[in-house]
């Protein structure tokens, strides 16, 4: 009698009911997707082209006017593009516009964190919101209503300030005082300060509102104060944050034009003091000049303009690059 031996065989593994992998190939492959990535992916290369085709127009023009020039484009203190051969420079223009972004930025800077902060851990509620929606209305003014504000109200008012700047630093000879209307360097950096304020503290107070709870409660648990918790908590959070926020608010002081036609008095000359009148911008000079030029006086603001958006892409290179270099240090990381 044959004993037949029976072995029992593994149960067959239960397959899952739906698989990831191909669920996830399949959603990918959605029809509302490959629009979406279609769209996005062209948003991206058209936005590069549309850069592209900027710097393509802007380097032409700037060869034909550069090419026909009897001075140094980069030394020469003169705009003078009705000779023959023309003579221009952008020496004045791009000290003038450096130097008012900076007193601008050294101005708006500290005075747009400190009001982030206070509406955000200082102020009540019922003060906040309204404060919040005054500065959020002083971002859309138009400029050349800050320009008329300036002329009629700033300058007038500026006399007493630069007076006792040059009583008591005017030994230094940066704050020296001759006297006249006050519509110099200092005139418009203050200007672009108030212009730029708004800006600065809009996205730093929406950045300084993303710090977690956790963080902030952890520190006041180990006995911090309010201003520990801002130093040890928000700041280091929102560095990144203020940081692009005064990128904003410095790009649009780098670009500033009516404003600035309105309170400065400008002249082809590097003052060494920033209360005496004189200097330019590059966007005031263009603003300024684009009217009466002739076909190559064009050429020459636009080789003016080819220096404003060079500086626009190295200052933004530069921040992101600050960015990168602080990521890991920020609070978004924790």
């Amino acid at each position: 009698m044959d004993i037949t031996k029976t072995t029992d065989a593994p149960p067959p593994a239960s397959r899952p009911a739906t698989r990831p992998e191909k669920t996830a190939n399949r959603s990918a492959t959605r029809a509302g997707d490959r629009v979406f990535l279609g769209l996005s992916r062209g948003s991206g290369i058209l936005l590069l082209v549309i850069m592209a085709a900027i710097a393509v127009f802007l380097t032409y023009r700037a060869s034909l006017a550069i090419s026909k020039d009897h001075g140094n484009f980069l030394t020469t203190f003169e705009w003078n593009t009705n000779l023959m051969p023309p003579s221009f420079g952008i020496a004045v223009l791009a000290f003038g516009t450096v130097v008012s972004s900076v007193i601008a930025m050294v101005l708006a800077v500290p005075v747009a964190v400190a009001i982030a902060l206070f509406l955000t851990h200082y102020a009540p509620r019922r003060m906040s919101g309204p404060v919040a929606y005054v500065i959020d209305l002083l971002a859309a003014v138009p400029s050349i209503v800050y320009g008329l504000w300036g002329a009629l109200i700033l300058v007038p008012h500026l006399n007493g300030l630069f007076g006792w700047l040059n009583e008591y630093l005017g030994w230094t000879g940066i704050f020296s005082w001759q006297g006249g209307a006050p519509r110099s360097m200092l005139t418009v950096g203050i200007l672009l300060a108030i212009m730029i304020l708004p800006i600065i503290t809009n996205v730093s107070r929406e950045v300084f509102r993303q710090v977690p709870r956790m963080h902030e409660e952890a520190a006041l648990a180990l006995g911090a104060t309010r201003w520990e918790v801002i130093r040890m908590s928000v700041l280091p959070f929102g560095r990144s944050g203020v940081i692009s926020a005064s990128m904003l608010g410095l790009g649009r002081a780098l670009g500033e034009t009516m404003a600035v036609a309105t309170v400065l008095s400008p002249t082809f000359d590097i003052q060494t003091s920033l209360l005496d009148p004189g200097g330019g911008t590059f966007a005031q000079n263009i603003a300024s000049k684009f009217g009466e030029a002739t076909q190559d006086g064009r050429d020459a603001l636009i080789a003016s303009g080819l220096v404003l958006f060079v500086i626009t892409l190295l200052v933004n290179g530069a921040a992101r690059a600050i960015i990168a270099r602080r990521k890991e240090y920020s609070g978004a990381n924790a």
